[in-house]
C-alpha cells in the first residue's frame, strides 16, 4: 500500500493571519451578504410589486416567489454541494457565483410573475449553491485556531446583506430618487453589479490545497501552499516550522457515493449528525419564523406604515451583525460546545420572554425592535455555529454534502414550516396566538442547545484533520472498517 504523507494542514494551519487570508475572507464571505441583500429587497418592496405599473402581483404571489426562492436554495445546495466534493470548491464557487448573478439580473428584467418566479427560482439555486461552496472552502483555508470566529462573522455578514437591501429600497423607491415603478428593477441591477465585482476578485482565489491532496493532486497543492507561504512571509517574515502530518493511504479521484455519505452520516457519525440536524432546523425555524413575519407583526399590531418597516431593519440587522463578530472569539476559546449551548438557550429565553411582553402589550413598535435586536444578537451567533459545526464536523471528502444535506433539511423544515405557521397565527389578530409561536421558536432552540452541550464535537483550535479524519487517510480508512 502507497501512503502519502503531507504536512499541509500543518503548513496551513500555522500561518499568522495575513492579507491573504483577509482576501479570501472578502472573496468568499461575500455570498452571504449577497443572500441579505435579495431576501431584505423582496421584503421591502413586497407592496411595490402589486401595484398595476409595476407587475400587480398578488399577496399570494409575492408570497409563492418566496417560496420558490427558497425551493431554489434547497436544490441549489444538493446538486451544487455533490459538485463541489466531486470537481473542487474553486469551480463551484465561481460557477454558483455565476448562476446568483444570471438569476438576479434577469429579475430586473421580470416582464410579469412567471419570469419573476423563474429568475427567483434561479437566484436561489445559485445561494444554495454558494453556502455549500463558501463553508467547505473558507473551513479549509482559514487557519484552525481562528476557525471559529472567522467562520461566525462570515455566515453573521448576511445581514449587513439585509441592511444594504433595506437601505437601497428607501433610496430607489423614493420618488425623488428613482421611484417604485423602476426603483425595484434597479435593486436587483445594483446587486447583479455587486456580483461581478466579487466575481473578478474570486478568480484569484486557490483550489483548497486540502481537497487536492486529498485527491491524488499532491504536486499541486503543494505549489498552491508554497505560493501562500511566500506572500505571507514577504508580509510577516519567516514562518515556523509545520507540526504534524497526515498519512494518505488512497488517494480518491471521485467524491463518496450518496451510500457512502448516508453510511457516514448515519453510523460513523450518527451522534453528530443528530446535533447538527438539531441545531439546523430549530435556528432555520426560530429565525424565519421573526424575519418573514417581522413586517406583518410591525404593521398588523403596531400600526407601522408599510413604508416605514425597512428602518426597523436596521437596529435588528446591526444586533445580527454584533453578535457572531462579539461573541465569535468566544468559540474559538471557551470552546464550541459551551457557546453553542450558551447562545442557543439564552437566545430561547430571551425570545420567550420578549414574547410574553409582546403578549401582554407592554411592548410599542420601537422597544419591540430593541428586543429582538438583543434577542438575535445571541441567535445570529448560534445560527452562524450551526453552520461551523456541520462544516468542520465530517471528513473532506462529503463536507460540502454534508453542509448541503442540513442546509436543505433545515430550511425545508424552518424555511417552509415557520412562515407559514406565523402567517395563519398573525391573521388571527391574537397576540396569544403569536406567542404561542414563539413558544414553539424558544423551545426548539434550548432544546438544541442542550443537545449540543452534551453531545456536540470539541472542534476549537484542531485541525480539521483531527476533528473528522480525511476518508482517504489512515485514520479516516480505519474508521470506515470499524
Amino acid at each position: 500500500m502507497t501512503v502519502l504523507r503531507s504536512d499541509i494542514p500543518a503548513r496551513l494551519d500555522r500561518l499568522p493571519w495575513s492579507r491573504w487570508h483577509w482576501r479570501v475572507v472578502i472573496a468568499l464571505g461575500v455570498a452571504w451578504v449577497l443572500d441579505g441583500l435579495e431576501v431584505t429587497l423582496v421584503g421591502s418592496i413586497g407592496a411595490v410589486l402589486e401595484r398595476p405599473d409595476t407587475l400587480g402581483l398578488s399577496a399570494g404571489e409575492i408570497g409563492l416567489s418566496g417560496s420558490v426562492y427558497v425551493a431554489g436554495a434547497v436544490l441549489g445546495a444538493l446538486l451544487f454541494g455533490r459538485l463541489t466534493d466531486r470537481l473542487g470548491r474553486k469551480k463551484l464557487f465561481l460557477i454558483t457565483l455565476v448562476v446568483y448573478t444570471v438569476g438576479t439580473l434577469a429579475t430586473a428584467f421580470s416582464p410579469n410573475f412567471a419570469f419573476f418566479a423563474l429568475c427567483r427560482f434561479v437566484t436561489g439555486l445559485g445561494i444554495g449553491g454558494e453556502y455549500a461552496a463558501i463553508n467547505s472552502a473558507i473551513d479549509e483555508l482559514i487557519p484552525a485556531r481562528v476557525r471559529g470566529r472567522v467562520n461566525l462573522a462570515i455566515n453573521g455578514s448576511f445581514w449587513i446583506g439585509a441592511a444594504l437591501g433595506a437601505a437601497l429600497s428607501l433610496v430607489l423607491l423614493d420618488t425623488r430618487v428613482v421611484g417604485p415603478v423602476w426603483g425595484w428593477r434597479a435593486g436587483f441591477a445594483l446587486g447583479a453589479v455587486l456580483a461581478v465585482a466579487i466575481l473578478l476578485v474570486r478568480r484569484d482565489v486557490p483550489e483548497s490545497p486540502r481537497w487536492l491532496i486529498a485527491h491524488g493532486r499532491a504536486d499541486e497543492a503543494k505549489r498552491i501552499v508554497d505560493r501562500i507561504e511566500a506572500e505571507v512571509e514577504a508580509q510577516h517574515g519567516p514562518l515556523p516550522a509545520p507540526q504534524g502530518h497526515v498519512n494518505y493511504t488512497a488517494a480518491r479521484a471521485t467524491s463518496p457515493s450518496m451510500r457512502e455519505v448516508a453510511r457516514v452520516l448515519l453510523q460513523r457519525y450518527r451522534q453528530r449528525s443528530v446535533v447538527a440536524l438539531a441545531l439546523m432546523v430549530s435556528q432555520a425555524f426560530f429565525y424565519n419564523a421573526i424575519f418573514f413575519t417581522y413586517a406583518l407583526v410591525l404593521t398588523r399590531f403596531y400600526g407601522v406604515p408599510e413604508g416605514s418597516v425597512a428602518l426597523y431593519i436596521f437596529p435588528f440587522a446591526l444586533g445580527n451583525v454584533l453578535g457572531p463578530l462579539l461573541l465569535g472569539p468566544l468559540f474559538d476559546s471557551v470552546g464550541r460546545r459551551k457557546m453553542i449551548a450558551l447562545t442557543y438557550v439564552l437566545a430561547g429565553v430571551g425570545l420567550a420572554f420578549t414574547g410574553w411582553a409582546f403578549m401582554m402589550g407592554w411592548l410599542d413598535a420601537r422597544s419591540q425592535a430593541l428586543c429582538w435586536s438583543a434577542v438575535f444578537f445571541l441567535a445570529s451567533a448560534a445560527a452562524s455555529s450551526a453552520y461551523l459545526t456541520v462544516s468542520e464536523v465530517f471528513p473532506l471528502e462529503m463536507r460540502a454534502m454534508a453542509i448541503a444535506i442540513f442546509y436543505a433539511v433545515g430550511m425545508g423544515a424552518g424555511g417552509f414550516a415557520a412562515p407559514v405557521l406565523f402567517g395563519l397565527l398573525i391573521e388571527t389578530g391574537s397576540r396569544g396566538a403569536v406567542m404561542v409561536g414563539y413558544a414553539i421558536g424558544a423551545a426548539l432552540v434550548i432544546v438544541a442547545g442542550l443537545l449540543a452541550l452534551r453531545y456536540a464535537a470539541d472542534a476549537e483550535r484542531k485541525p480539521l484533520e483531527e476533528v473528522a479524519p480525511p476518508l482517504s487517510s489512515e485514520d479516516g480508512a480505519a474508521d470506515a472498517r470499524t
